[in-house]
Protein backbone atom coordinates (compact mmCIF):
# COMPACT_ATOMS: atom_id res chain seq x y z
CA UNK A 1 0.00 0.00 0.00
CA UNK A 2 1.32 3.26 -0.57
CA UNK A 3 1.47 5.95 1.87
CA UNK A 4 -1.45 8.41 1.20
CA UNK A 5 -3.77 4.87 1.12
CA UNK A 6 -2.48 4.08 4.50
CA UNK A 7 -2.68 8.13 5.68
CA UNK A 8 -6.49 7.83 4.51
CA UNK A 9 -7.17 4.29 6.38
CA UNK A 10 -5.53 5.32 9.80
CA UNK A 11 -7.72 9.12 9.23
CA UNK A 12 -3.88 11.02 9.26
CA UNK A 13 -2.09 12.93 7.24
CA UNK A 14 0.32 11.93 4.65
CA UNK A 15 3.05 13.87 6.18
CA UNK A 16 2.09 12.83 9.40
CA UNK A 17 2.63 9.31 8.85
CA UNK A 18 5.79 9.81 7.07
CA UNK A 19 6.83 12.09 10.18
CA UNK A 20 5.88 9.04 12.77
CA UNK A 21 8.00 6.49 9.96
CA UNK A 22 10.45 8.35 10.07
CA UNK A 23 10.90 8.86 13.80
CA UNK A 24 10.76 5.33 13.96
CA UNK A 25 12.70 3.75 11.16
CA UNK A 26 13.83 0.63 13.23
CA UNK A 27 10.28 -0.70 12.94
CA UNK A 28 10.43 -0.28 9.72
CA UNK A 29 13.30 -3.12 7.51
CA UNK A 30 13.08 -3.26 4.45
CA UNK A 31 10.78 -6.34 4.00
CA UNK A 32 8.17 -3.76 5.41
CA UNK A 33 8.47 -0.35 3.63
CA UNK A 34 10.40 0.85 0.76
CA UNK A 35 10.38 4.22 -1.33
CA UNK A 36 9.44 4.17 -4.75
CA UNK A 37 11.59 5.03 -7.60
CA UNK A 38 10.82 7.74 -10.28
CA UNK A 39 9.44 5.03 -12.44
CA UNK A 40 8.10 3.08 -10.11
CA UNK A 41 5.77 6.19 -8.89
CA UNK A 42 4.89 7.01 -12.62
CA UNK A 43 3.58 3.62 -12.93
CA UNK A 44 1.66 3.14 -9.68
CA UNK A 45 -0.07 6.52 -10.85
CA UNK A 46 -0.81 5.05 -14.25
CA UNK A 47 -2.59 2.51 -13.01
CA UNK A 48 -4.24 3.44 -9.83
CA UNK A 49 -6.82 6.51 -10.45
CA UNK A 50 -7.16 7.17 -7.51
CA UNK A 51 -3.51 8.16 -7.27
CA UNK A 52 -3.42 11.05 -9.74
CA UNK A 53 -2.45 13.43 -7.07
CA UNK A 54 0.57 11.60 -6.55
CA UNK A 55 1.28 12.61 -10.53
CA UNK A 56 2.60 16.38 -9.47
CA UNK A 57 4.68 15.53 -6.17
CA UNK A 58 7.60 16.30 -5.80
CA UNK A 59 8.24 13.68 -3.10
CA UNK A 60 8.21 10.05 -3.72
CA UNK A 61 6.35 8.03 -2.23
CA UNK A 62 6.77 4.90 0.24
CA UNK A 63 5.10 1.69 0.09
CA UNK A 64 4.30 -0.51 3.13
CA UNK A 65 3.72 -4.20 3.22
CA UNK A 66 1.29 -6.10 5.12
CA UNK A 67 3.59 -5.98 8.00
CA UNK A 68 4.56 -2.38 7.38
CA UNK A 69 1.10 -1.40 7.02
CA UNK A 70 -0.08 -3.13 10.67
CA UNK A 71 3.26 -1.09 12.14
CA UNK A 72 2.46 1.91 10.87
CA UNK A 73 -1.00 2.25 13.12
CA UNK A 74 1.51 0.86 15.96
CA UNK A 75 3.32 4.27 15.25
CA UNK A 76 0.12 6.26 15.07
CA UNK A 77 -1.50 8.41 17.55
CA UNK A 78 -4.77 8.72 15.87
CA UNK A 79 -7.98 7.41 17.11
CA UNK A 80 -8.80 5.85 13.50
CA UNK A 81 -5.25 4.17 13.95
CA UNK A 82 -5.48 2.81 17.14
CA UNK A 83 -8.56 1.53 16.11
CA UNK A 84 -7.11 -0.66 13.07
CA UNK A 85 -4.32 -1.78 15.35
CA UNK A 86 -6.89 -3.09 18.07
CA UNK A 87 -8.54 -5.33 15.37
CA UNK A 88 -5.38 -6.07 13.41
CA UNK A 89 -4.57 -7.73 16.88
CA UNK A 90 -8.13 -9.40 16.95
CA UNK A 91 -8.36 -10.27 13.63
CA UNK A 92 -5.02 -12.14 14.48
CA UNK A 93 -6.01 -13.87 17.62
CA UNK A 94 -9.36 -15.14 15.50
CA UNK A 95 -7.36 -16.71 13.21
CA UNK A 96 -5.03 -18.43 15.62
CA UNK A 97 -8.04 -19.64 17.55
CA UNK A 98 -9.42 -21.14 14.36
CA UNK A 99 -6.36 -22.83 13.27
CA UNK A 100 -6.32 -24.16 16.34
CA UNK A 101 -9.84 -25.82 16.36
CA UNK A 102 -8.64 -26.89 12.87
CA UNK A 103 -5.81 -28.79 14.65
CA UNK A 104 -8.29 -30.23 17.15
CA UNK A 105 -10.47 -31.42 14.37
CA UNK A 106 -7.57 -32.88 12.35
CA UNK A 107 -6.71 -34.90 15.40
CA UNK A 108 -10.19 -35.87 16.07
CA UNK A 109 -10.46 -37.11 12.56
CA UNK A 110 -7.07 -39.11 13.13
CA UNK A 111 -8.57 -40.67 16.34
CA UNK A 112 -11.98 -41.63 14.40
CA UNK A 113 -10.03 -43.09 11.28
CA UNK A 114 -7.84 -44.99 13.68
CA UNK A 115 -11.28 -46.44 16.04
CA UNK A 116 -12.83 -47.31 12.53
CA UNK A 117 -10.03 -49.59 11.23
CA UNK A 118 -9.69 -51.27 14.00
CA UNK A 119 -13.61 -51.53 14.03
CA UNK A 120 -13.32 -52.87 10.94
CA UNK A 121 -10.53 -55.64 11.52
CA UNK A 122 -12.99 -56.81 14.05
CA UNK A 123 -16.56 -56.75 12.00
CA UNK A 124 -14.62 -58.60 9.57
CA UNK A 125 -13.42 -61.14 12.01
CA UNK A 126 -17.16 -61.48 13.31
CA UNK A 127 -18.36 -62.03 9.89
CA UNK A 128 -15.64 -64.51 8.66
CA UNK A 129 -16.26 -66.01 12.15
CA UNK A 130 -20.29 -66.44 11.41
CA UNK A 131 -19.20 -67.29 7.65
CA UNK A 132 -17.61 -70.52 9.25
CA UNK A 133 -20.05 -71.35 11.70
CA UNK A 134 -22.87 -71.39 9.15
CA UNK A 135 -20.46 -73.27 6.75
CA UNK A 136 -20.23 -75.81 9.35
CA UNK A 137 -23.92 -76.36 10.38
CA UNK A 138 -24.75 -76.29 6.54
CA UNK A 139 -22.73 -79.50 6.31
CA UNK A 140 -24.15 -81.16 9.27
CA UNK A 141 -27.70 -80.22 7.95
CA UNK A 142 -27.38 -81.85 4.84
CA UNK A 143 -26.53 -85.05 6.76
CA UNK A 144 -28.93 -84.77 9.04
CA UNK A 145 -32.13 -83.18 7.11
CA UNK A 146 -33.80 -84.80 4.63
CA UNK A 147 -34.56 -87.87 3.14
CA UNK A 148 -31.89 -90.25 1.17
CA UNK A 149 -32.46 -93.35 -0.98
CA UNK A 150 -30.25 -96.20 -0.82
Amino acid sequence: MIDADISELYGTSTKALNQAVKRNMNRFPPDFMFQLNTQEKAKVVTNCDHLMGLKFSKTLPYAFTEHGAIMAASVLNSAKAVEMSVFVVRAFIKLRELLSTHKELEQKLIELEQKVGKHDKAITAIIITIRELMGDNAKEREKTIGFERE
